[in-house]
């Protein structure tokens, strides 16, 4: 037996239970006053069976077609009609007994059989128990599909996201590649003595780039001696041409961040920096308290009139907005002769 008929079995197992315990409540109810059981049979047979009737019109047709759907006007209309019909079958079921079972003498019926009030009360009763399960249910059964609607929608945009952290990675890893190598170059041509020790240094931004950069979170004391060799490798290449100071002050150094969260900054002033009076001039300053992240850089840079950000200075924003959502401020100023970006991030619940 598959699920679906075993399900069915058991829908109306439970039905006929649910029938037969009103059937008793009637028979008990009205027996009250009364000593012909067979009368007492057919009179809650009877009434079952209008209540059982008028239960199904509500549950199955009245209130998913007109109710659910916010037909109101139609389902007052079919309701009215359907308390005509209840109202008619009730004043039938106390003639039927004052007919056929005390043979025209009303006043030997027992007084529960014979007020229409309380068995239609009863009745009506049994359609308002039956109705407001069935739109309970229905309730229950939406929240329960909007719920999974929203997990597989929020699921959905998880994994957009991730694909598009991805794509950001993919594009900052051959930007920096790209300047670090052009760096190593410069070295190899001159032959310089300092070419181990720059393959050295560069080989471990490699492996921070290729493999580190996946993880969800680094430590920021990574991040720091990667900015330092990444620095070392631009003051060979610029030799006296550069000027650089790095101000840090790390009271955690436990603490974790996103990867690749402020390299590309440092290394974007260098890419970009411009050389005022023979010198690329770059100030980096990097605090952690217990609440926030504060990072600073300047580089000397001349202002050009229709500048725009370069690509991995959007990444990076992009970068932020997904991984540090209304945690962080970035702000980004271009004066005459100094580029400046500010970024803070409340790190206090980021464990």
């Amino acid at each position: 037996m598959n699920k679906s008929a075993s399900k069915i079995l058991k829908k109306a197992f439970l039905h006929l239970l649910f029938w037969m315990l009103i059937w008793f409540f009637f028979s008990s109810f009205f027996s009250v006053g009364s000593t012909s059981e067979s009368f007492i049979f057919w009179f809650s047979t009877i009434l079952s069976t209008i209540s059982i009737v008028a239960s199904y019109v509500f549950v199955y047709y009245l209130i998913p077609v007109f109710l659910i759907t916010k037909k109101h006007k139609q389902f007052i209309l079919y309701t009215f009609y359907a308390g005509v019909f209840i109202v008619c079958a009730v004043l039938m079921t106390v003639v039927f007994g004052f007919v056929f079972f005390y043979n025209l003498e009303y006043q030997k019926m027992p007084a529960l059989t014979k007020n229409a009030g309380v068995i239609l009360v009863c009745v009506l009763l049994i359609i308002v128990l039956a109705s407001a399960f069935k739109i309970l249910k229905q309730n229950y059964k939406s929240l329960d599909e909007k719920k999974t609607l929203e997990n597989k929608f929020l699921q959905t945009q998880l994994q957009l996201k991730e694909q598009e952290l991805k794509f950001l990675k993919m594009q900052i890893h051959p930007h920096f590649l790209f300047n670090t190598l052009n760096t190593l170059y410069g070295f190899a041509l001159k032959k310089s003595d300092k070419a181990p020790e720059m393959i050295l240094k560069l080989a471990s931004l490699l492996d921070y780039i290729l493999y580190q950069v996946d993880k969800p979170k680094a430590l920021l004391q990574d991040e720091i001696n990667h900015i330092e060799d990444y620095i070392s490798l631009e003051k060979s290449r610029f030799q006296d041409g550069l000027q650089v100071t790095f101000d840090k002050n790390l009271m955690d150094k436990k603490l974790e961040i996103a990867p690749m969260l402020v390299l590309p900054f440092v290394e974007n002033a260098f890419k970009h920096g411009s050389q005022i009076v023979g010198v690329v001039k770059v100030k980096i300053y990097l605090k952690v308290d217990e609440n926030e992240l504060n990072f600073r850089i300047e580089n000397s840079a001349i202002k050009k009139e229709h500048s725009k950000n370069g690509i991995g200075l959007e990444n990076i924003k992009k970068r932020l907005e997904m991984l540090y959502p209304e945690k962080h401020i970035l702000e980004i100023l271009q004066e005459e002769e100094m580029f400046k970006i500010s970024l803070k991030i409340a790190i206090k619940n980021e464990e």
